[in-house]
């Protein structure tokens, strides 16, 4: 493996046309960071690309909700799921907003000193607990702690823990610096819906965001990320929702937990890797699934299907708990 990518190739973002073109400017502008690669590992089905970026900027990027907040929130989601390359991009996120203390604070895996910071935190590892947010402001916070389940898995599964070449960003400078240099970007007002005109999928919003541009993104990504169910039987598809099913949406797959086998079905234990355990998928798992006729576009579905497997059921713990607060 050289560079960011383990197991897939994409094309360079400067050679890019159609509607990944169109994301990337998006992404530069409105992100502020371009050619991002959680982004660009994507590229290869651009229905993923342009529905993960838009539920993406329309939860995190835009809205009425602190930003701060919502860094928070992805930064417990990627704590929990052990994503160090997206632990660090939201303390560098953080940085950015100007929360330079708090950014460090979160990255070290302490708790933070102001209770309603230390509540958002703690809901993002754990979705079970009561929303500490305001409830016209649940979309954002759902959407954004959704979009990074999503995204986390993704990252863990196909690139590598390092964010900068050389995993500079190891160095607290290092971090600080970066996000100083995204500070205008982060602390710009964007108009909601500006990327839903990208999206190559529809799908049925989620009552929680049923009227937002959240909700619009959230039902196109679910399209697109279930088209990988079609790379499985009808029997290995199953079984890995019916193992995602049986997850309380928190507790860490355990190391001794019987997976599908790598020789007789590569598929099912790639994608209930993606959904459980993204960080432990290896270049044999891999290999055993990647051969003649798949694609980086399949590798993705794939990996996608098993991510929205376990979002789906993190979604419904959040469902659970909002209707016990109701």
């Amino acid at each position: 493996m050289t560079g960011p990518f383990r197991y897939t190739s994409p094309e360079p973002p400067k050679s890019a046309t159609g509607e990944v073109a169109d994301v990337y400017a998006q992404l530069a502008t409105d992100f502020g960071i371009k050619d991002a690669t959680t982004f660009v590992v994507l590229s290869a089905s651009p229905t993923l690309l342009t529905a993960t970026w838009a539920l993406m900027r329309e939860s995190l990027l835009a809205g009425r909700a602190s930003r701060t907040g919502k860094e928070l929130v992805a930064a417990g989601v990627s704590l929990a799921n052990r994503c160090p390359f997206c632990a660090t991009a939201h303390a560098v996120l953080l940085h950015a907003t100007g929360e330079h203390r708090l950014a460090e604070t979160v990255l070290r895996g302490d708790v933070p000193e102001d209770p309603g910071d230390r509540r958002l935190l703690a809901w993002g590892k754990d979705m079970s607990a009561p929303q500490p947010f305001p409830a016209h402001e649940a979309d954002e916070y759902v959407g954004t702690a959704l979009a990074f389940h999503f995204i986390n898995r993704v990252v863990s599964s196909l690139l590598s823990e390092q964010m900068l070449p050389g995993g500079a960003e190891r160095y607290r400078l290092v971090r600080s610096t970066a996000g100083r240099s995204l500070a205008a970007t982060v602390r710009r007002d964007l108009r909601p819906g500006a990327s839903l005109p990208l999206l190559g999928t529809t799908g049925e919003a989620p009552p929680w965001a049923a009227a937002s541009p959240v909700g619009t993104a959230y039902g196109a990504l679910r399209t697109a990320a279930y088209q990988g169910a079609g790379l499985l039987s009808d029997e290995d598809a199953a079984s890995v929702r019916e193992s995602v099913a049986g997850w309380d949406g928190v507790t860490p797959l355990p190391l001794d937990a019987r997976l599908p086998d790598r020789a007789d079905r590569p598929g099912a234990r790639l994608a209930l890797l993606a959904a459980r355990a993204p960080y432990r998928i290896t270049d044999e798992d891999v290999a055993a699934w990647r051969v003649p006729p798949f694609t980086d576009h399949c590798l993705v579905h794939l990996i996608a299907f098993g991510a929205i497997c376990a979002v789906e059921r993190v979604e419904a713990v959040v469902r659970a708990t909002d209707g016990e607060r109701a």
